[in-house]
This record gives C-alpha cells, structure tokens and sequence, in this order.
C-alpha cells in the first residue's frame, strides 16, 4: 500500500510541477500555495520559496498582521503547511514575521474582533464578513479556521485561544461519531475538509488534539471510501455540482483516489491539494482501505441517515433530515435518497463497472437543465428502493425526466420497457405515466464539454397526476445472462399500478418487490418486500437493512465507527 502511495505522489508531482502559480490576491492561494510546495517538491525550490514568502497582494489590508493573510478559509489551509512543513526553508526573518503575525491574530479569538467594513466573498452579501477571520460556516470552510486558529495559538502560547478551539474542534469531531456531518459526502469538498484535518494531525503539539484529528481523518476516510469506487465517486451526496459523474470528475476522487487508487485510469489532473496529503504521515487503516476496494460480501444493503446541514443549531440533532438507500451488487452501486434530488444534494446515482473507464454512471432527476442533472429537481420526488429495485415518483403536471448515461450504453424497448445495457450491468427502466422520448441531442450537447462519453435521454408525465418510473437492476450474478435478464423482467417482473390513482405504486422482481405511497409533504410511505418501513427506526448513520453483518456500522448518537472489510476490523471513537 505504502510503495503505491509513494508511486501515485511522485505521478503527482510529476504531472503538476513547473505550473503556474497564479497570485496571492484575496484567496488565490487556494491553488497557487499548494502549486508552489508541490513544485518545490519537484526540486524548483528556489523559485517555490521566493513565491511563497513574497508579499501578499492584499497586504495594505493585513497590516495588523504585519501584512501576512491569514483571512480566508483556504488561505489559512495553505499558510499552515507553509510555516510549519515547509518553514525550516523559509527566511529566517519570514519566518519569524509570520510568528509575530501569528500571536497577535491568536491573542483573542479572531472571530470575535472586527474590522469597520466587510469582506466580500463572490458579492453574496450572505458571505459577508466583518471579523479577522474567515466567518463562513460550511464544514470544510469552518474545519479550515478552526485548524489554523488552534495551531497558530498553540505555536505562540495563546493559551485561551487555543483552549476555545480545542474545544470547538472536539465537539465537531464528537458530532461525527454521533450523527454524521452536515456537508456529507460531497462529491466537491469532502477533500477540503480532509486536507484541513491532516494539517491538525501532522502539527498538533497537544496528542490530545492529535488523536481528535486522527478520528476525524478516519471517519472522513470511511465515509469516503463507502462512496469512493475505481476512481469514481457514487451515491447520494451533499453539495453536490454535477460536475464529478465520471472517473476522476470529483473533487473528492482526487484526494481519496491519491490513497485508495484501484482504477484503470491514473488520475490524468490531480489536485495541487495533494500537497497536504503527499507530505503527511497519517495513513488511513487497513480496513478503510478494504472498504474503499469493495472487498466485502456482495451483494449487501445499507440504510443511512444523514443530518440536517445546520446541525449545531438548536434542534438540528434531534433527527436525519435523509434517509439513504445504498446497495451494492457485484458490479454496480445505487443509491438513493428518499426525498430524491434537490436543492444542492443529489438522491440518485449508480455507477457500474467499466474495465477501460473504471466505472460508467447512470443518474436519474427530474428537471430540464442537463447541466445540473445531479440536483436538478422540480420539486415532489419520492423515491423507494429495495436493493436493486427502485420507484421514482412525482406528481407535478407533465414533469420533465432526465437520464445521464453513457454513449457506450446499449438501449432496446420491449414491451414499453426500456433496458439499458452496461459492460456488466443492466437496467430496465419501467415508465409509469411516462413517456420516453430517447435521446436528446442538445441536452447531450449542453454537457459535451464536461462529459464527452455521455448523454441525456429525456421523459416526460403524460397526465397531470402521479408519474415517474420504476427501476430493476440486474447483473449475470443474479440473472445469469442479459437475455435471460431482458425474459426475466418481461415474463415475471410485474408493475402493479392498480391503486395509483390513491398514489400507490409496486413493482415486484423475482427476488422481492417494492411499494410506495406518494406523500406531497413528508418522506414517503414505503413497503420494503412486504415490510412497512418505518422511518423512526432507521436513525443509524451507517446500518445494515437488517441488522445483519455490515462492511461499515454507526449507530445514532452511539459514538463507535465499525469497519469490517478485506479481512480486516477497524473500530474507533474520539
């Protein structure tokens, strides 16, 4: 595992040395710091150091700290592995600038002192900020202050603030353990996060504080690697932006990927981001990265919760605000929210084995804009899955379906029954008040740039009531060939649409069926192989459908992460 980490961060550096830094201007130094360590890594050390202890652009509005930039979340990221990996090459007197600097910015807490005017982020007046510090509160913006707020205090013996962002960093990683993290699983900035945790690991004086990093590395690394596969990056996800549905397309592929590799392909554009991981010693376990590389009995059902993104407000740990579905066979993993897609979260992804690209995608939304097939939503989905079953339902008038999948999948009709053959995999997309209308060429077109390999077909409701789909998923582990699985889905799979006018909609497989009450308010009511689900008793962050022997076990607020996998068991609480 070590050589192959080694071999991946020298392709790294390779692939990423003599780049372009670009400016320190505001928080440019989100990509141009990283740049600048991993071309010193290359060995241009002279021209690394030179940019990296130049003066800050901004620096006439950090004078009270001696003009050093220690204001935004991701410049912080990048200052701390500055001073203290790389700060043994650093002038001296640099050096020594940014610890004064440093001290006076730790002797209160910077959130708590204020500037006469705000900083402005992307002109959202809602990310506005007067104090010394970055104020924003998304998860890996928050962990990348909290990190360096604690480490600079700790370096210049601010004891008091150092003492208020222990804290503040315990109770953050305690809540991990509890319910799960608000910015869960997303596809763009579960890397940020993690390369903010690897700063407090590798520079904490405190063990204390470096065992708190350590859990919350691998509860992060866990986390990922459930989702992580072949280089891809699948499942519902939280801030997710359409823009990782394909082998190394998301963000978090290239720092989860840098450990766990596992793909055909080598990671043609790694992060600069990397630099945190390439130079850290944290490791994640054995088992973790056994999880990552599905080596676990398959096929197996997990039933996830996931807390509302606010959850240190009051109230916001009382209960899940998603219920996940996330089922692996052989060939393929689908997950599926209960409420579907929308807003910034994505309900629906599968993605299925393919020998050259790693894996191919297959994603589900209702809405118009290609662009945003992850999230895209008009609003009313309901959505139920029983291992490789699934019902999509929505009842606006004439709601508009789209499907992402690639150019290499083969599409047949039989029946009124759409299959969808993947390299392994096979689909069979059963309408329900829907019509499909085949592929779309300008939607594909609108996505080209970002997805060359794949395209949009399009369906529509053909009644002002409930519509939507039901979906079978097979494989030659369970239905042994794909003609016999194209028999099986015509001859004996059955959509039962008898009650529909009362919202009641099942489909049954050869092994099980699924059944779901459309809700307009609320989560739906669901049926899972004759079996009322009910969604109280399914708070556990992690569980297995029954129980049963699971790859990865969190019960709600019970504080204990189980990972079974590869012959290995990892157990672990901060």
């Amino acid at each position: 595992m070590e050589a192959d980490f080694q071999q991946r961060s020298k392709d790294v550096i390779a692939k990423l040395a003599g780049s372009k830094y670009g400016t320190t201007a505001f928080e440019s130094e989100k990509k141009s710091y990283p740049k600048a360590m991993i071309n010193f890594l290359a060995g241009n050390r002279e021209k690394a150091m030179s940019f990296l202890q130049s003066e800050d652009a901004d620096a006439q509005n950090h004078a009270h700290t001696l003009g050093i930039d220690f204001y935004s979340g991701f410049t912080l990221k990048g200052q701390v592995r500055k001073y203290f990996y790389f700060g043994k090459y650093l002038n001296p007197t640099y050096r020594q600038r940014m610890k004064k600097a440093m001290q006076i910015w730790t002797e209160v807490d910077p959130l708590t002192r204020h500037f006469p005017y705000q900083r402005h982020f992307w002109q959202k007046s809602t990310d506005n900020c007067d104090t010394w510090v970055d104020c924003r509160n998304t998860d890996n913006l928050k962990a990348m202050r909290e990190v360096a707020v604690y480490l600079f205090a700790e370096e210049t013996g601010n004891e008091k603030t150092r003492k208020i962002y222990k804290e503040r960093i315990s109770r953050n990683v305690r809540t991990l353990y509890q319910i799960g993290q608000g910015e869960w699983d997303s596809e763009n900035y579960l890397g940020h996060t993690i390369t903010s945790y690897i700063n407090l690991y590798d520079f904490a004086k405190d063990l204390e504080v470096k065992s708190l990093a350590q859990s919350a590395l691998d509860w992060f690394f866990a986390s990922g690697a459930l989702k992580y596969w072949r280089g891809g990056f699948g499942g519902p996800s939280k801030r997710d932006y359409s823009q990782g549905n394909c082998t190394w397309c998301s963000l978090a592929t290239h720092s989860l990927g840098l450990y766990f590799g596992d793909s055909p392909l080598a990671d043609p554009k790694p992060e600069p981001d990397e630099v945190h991981l390439i130079t850290s010693s944290y490791r994640p376990p054995a088992a973790v990265m056994a999880l990552a590389w599905k080596q676990f009995q398959k096929p197996v059902e997990l039933l996830n919760s996931k807390p509302t993104y606010e959850n240190w407000k009051l109230g916001g740990n009382n209960a899940p605000q998603f219920h996940e579905t996330l089922y692996f066979g052989n060939t393929f993993q689908l997950g599926t929210l209960a409420q579907g897609s929308g807003g910034d979260w994505n309900g629906f992804k599968l993605m299925a084995f393919n020998t050259e690209r790693g894996v191919d995608y297959f994603i589900a939304a209702t809405g118009t804009d290609p662009t945003k097939i992850s999230t895209s939503s008009v609003g009313g989905d309901n959505v139920a899955q029983y291992r490789n079953l699934v019902i999509w339902l929505n009842n606006k008038p004439q709601v508009p379906f789209q499907f992402f999948l690639p150019k290499s999948a083969k599409l047949e009709t039989h029946n009124g029954v759409t299959f969808i053959r993947y390299e392994k995999t096979w689909l069979a997309l059963t309408p329900i008040n829907l019509k499909v209308e085949g592929i779309n060429d300008k939607a594909t077109h609108k996505i080209s740039d970002r997805y060359p390999n794949d395209q949009i077909l399009t369906a529509t409701g053909t009644l002002k009531t409930i519509s939507g789909f039901a979906l079978e998923v097979g494989e030659q582990e369970s239905y042994g060939s794909w003609e016999q699985f194209k028999l099986s889905v015509v001859e004996k799979s059955r959509l039962n649409l008898s009650q529909i006018n009362s919202g009641i909609v099942e489909y049954q497989d050869v092994a099980g069926n699924i059944k779901l009450k459309y809700q307009g308010s609320g989560l739906p009511k669901v049926w899972r192989n004759g079996r009322y689900h009910d969604w109280k008793n399914r708070f556990a962050v992690y569980q297995n459908r029954d129980g049963g022997k699971t790859p990865i076990s969190l019960g709600w607020k019970e504080g204990k992460l189980s990972v079974e996998a590869g012959g290995y068991n990892f157990q672990t609480q901060p």
